[in-house]
Parts: C-alpha cells; structure tokens; sequence
C-alpha cells in the first residue's frame, strides 16, 4: 500500500487569552482538539480552516497568521497527518448553526486549564499549537499558495 499522509487544518482562536476548543468523540472518548479537519478537493488551506471552524464551533474568524506546518503520526493507527495550523481572531458566534455530528460542544479555556488535562487532548499538538501561539510564532499568509 502506498504512504499517503493525511492534509488537515486547524485554527487556534483567542480571545482575552482564553482558547477555542472543540470537545468531541473518537474511540469512545471524549477528547479536546482545536477547531480541525481534512482538506477538501478544490479548496485553499484558507478557505478548509474557516469552513471547518464554522462548521465544528458556529463560529466565524479571521485568519491572521500561519503558526506552523507539523507532522503527526496517530499512535493508534499509524495514520500521518499534517496539520497546517493558523492563528485567528473570533469575528461573530451563530449560536443557532448545528456543529458536526461528531462534535459535543465548544469551551473556552486558558493554557494553564488546558495543560492541567493531558488526558483529554486528541493529541499532543493540542497544547502545542497553544504554546507556539503564545511564543509569537507566526507566518504571514502570503505564504500559502
């Protein structure tokens, strides 16, 4: 079989430093994880990080920068992902928009509340993604083409 990673997105969103995560089930769990999901055919890295926000939190951002490209390899099933992370700002919360199905709900939380739960994270990149957000490591978007 041939090796074929994974593209995905996600999106760290803050605000007055607390954190915009997603709480959601995978393998009987339930687990915290930015806003995230797979690319899609015919859609920018852009476009797949706003879509997948909105459709996994009600909320609508704007992107402002590029935290980091990482590769992740799932323990569980050897799957590697790479994740293109960006960092945003919330413009507006529908509150009445349906999450995915997969999603339970949505919770703010600082770093601190966030490190405190290990066990509740999808994966390390979790509290990653927060701590190079908070380092000030960023990209201008002109950099995805």
């Amino acid at each position: 079989m041939e090796w074929q990673p994974h593209i995905t997105v996600a999106t760290v969103i803050e605000d007055d430093g607390r954190f915009l995560f997603v709480e959601e089930f995978k393998a009987g769990r339930l687990v915290l994880n930015q806003p995230a999901g797979h690319l899609e055919a015919n859609e920018s890295l852009r476009e797949a990080a706003l879509r997948e926000t909105l459709e996994e939190t009600g909320w609508d951002v704007e992107l402002t920068a590029l935290l980091g490209i990482y590769l992740y390899t799932a323990p569980s099933n050897g799957v590697t992902y790479q994740r293109v992370c960006f960092s945003a700002r919330p413009v507006r919360h529908n509150p009445e928009r349906e999450l995915d199905s997969d999603i339970s709900g949505i919770t703010w939380l600082t770093r601190d509340e966030l490190a405190t739960q290990p066990e509740r994270w999808r994966s390390e990149l979790v509290l990653q993604c927060v701590d190079d957000y908070l380092a000030g490591i960023s990209g201008p978007l002109e950099l995805l083409r």
